[in-house]
């Protein structure tokens, strides 16, 4: 069509007179086409913009897709946990890219490979996520990212640290929950399981302790060949569906909470590697799973002190709640332990305070000292100082 176009173009400048019939015979088109185009018929357009029922989102599918580090994926699944039409995921995407509001990712191939049942599995972490509450919180947390290689069973776990400590606690909670160990662990090159001295990298003496009483052995992620752990690195795109529910989220267990029900829709919906659901899968790989060890062997790694540092209002984080320390422990880093409904805080071997642990709904746990500790730098008078304390003290247990 293009070249008859030309050609009526030519006819049209030299004020000839068209031969209809005889252009439809060059051309090999209806003469009825040719005197259509003759007359000013453009042809239909390459693209049609028809709207679409995802207009309504536009702005807020936009606004998450602005996100660093947010996938088209993670912002489908918000929306839908939200109860929007938001269709399939394949129209969606298309509607996304159609729009330009997400540039695509030049990706390098690599052979894929397959593991047995209970043969392996991948850990790795999705690290320092910042995400803010409705109110304005700041919540920077890691989560722990566990798969079966079989089955593509995943467990995520939120945490503060990453510690060796949280490593062992994440393990023994993975194992639990798919029923078993694996044969083996795929590591990436974390401090808390390998030591590294130049080239040299030497699985640390606690960890290795750790895998022998599990009955597992380490394996190492190929240094600079992120491809070795291609299927965690699937499951920390998962995971990054979190991101949306920035400043969408009013607590710590709510964090919690999202993250569980990211976890659940991973595992329930179909792989397209598999062409079956993880959580299916697993059934049949917890087969080839060796049990859990005996309960004193868990207990013995669970037993230890919990590492946290305390933040400039002179409290520390534990299990959603908030506890006071002496002021001059802020921005030091102090231990936990709890017995029978008490959380002891240490620094280093020295007990240094003791809180009985309130229920949930009081999350800000100063005791008096500590916050007239506090209160002292900015109030002078003794008098004032007890009257302002008291008064801000039950505002907070009132407030919370």
């Amino acid at each position: 069509m293009k070249e008859l176009k030309k050609q009526i173009e030519i006819i049209k400048v030299m004020g000839m007179k068209p031969n209809f019939s005889e252009l439809a015979r060059i051309y090999a088109v209806d003469r009825r086409t040719v005197k259509k185009y003759y007359e000013g018929y453009e042809g239909k357009a390459k693209k049609r913009d028809k709207p679409s029922k995802l207009d309504k989102y536009y702005d807020e599918i936009k606004l998450k897709l602005s996100i660093k580090g947010v996938t088209i994926r993670a912002v489908y699944e918000k929306l839908k946990d939200d109860g929007l039409d938001v269709g399939t995921y394949s129209n969606f995407s298309k509607y996304v890219k159609r729009k330009e509001m997400k540039s695509e990712k030049s990706v390098k191939g690599h052979p894929r490979f397959e593991t047995l049942e209970g043969v392996q599995a991948q850990v790795d972490w999705k690290e320092d996520i910042k995400l803010y509450s409705k109110t304005g919180e700041e919540f920077e947390f890691n989560v722990f990212s566990y798969k079966l290689g079989y089955s593509r069973y995943c467990y995520f776990e939120y945490r503060k640290e990453k510690t060796q400590q949280d490593v062992f606690e994440c393990l023994i909670s993975a194992f639990k929950q798919t029923g078993g160990v694996p044969k083996e662990i795929l590591f990436d090159n974390m401090g808390t399981v390998v030591d590294i001295n130049g080239t040299c990298r030497k699985i640390n003496n606690k960890m290795r302790a750790f895998a022998k009483d599990f009955g597992f052995k380490i394996k190492l992620c190929k240094p600079a060949h992120s491809y070795t752990k291609g299927k965690i690195e699937s499951a920390n795109k998962f995971v990054s569906w979190i991101l949306p529910y920035d400043r969408e989220f009013e607590s710590g267990e709510e964090l919690k909470e999202i993250i569980k029900r990211i976890n659940h829709k991973v595992n329930t919906q179909i792989s397209q590697a598999t062409n079956v659901s993880p959580i299916l899968l697993l059934q049949k790989e917890k087969e080839y799973l060796s049990p859990v060890p005996n309960v004193n062997i868990v207990e013995s790694y669970l037993d230890h002190p919990l590492k946290v540092k305390v933040h400039k209002d002179s409290l520390i984080y534990y299990k959603g709640n908030k506890y006071s320390v002496p002021e001059k422990y802020i921005n030091k880093t102090v231990s936990l332990k709890v017995k029978e409904n008490l959380l002891y805080i240490y620094y280093s071997p020295e007990l240094i305070t003791v809180h009985k642990i309130i229920e949930e709904t009081k999350k800000i746990n100063y005791l008096p000292e500590h916050y007239k500790m506090l209160m002292s730098k900015h109030v002078k008078s003794k008098e004032e100082l007890e009257e302002i304390c008291s008064n801000n003290l039950k505002r907070l247990n009132n407030l919370l």
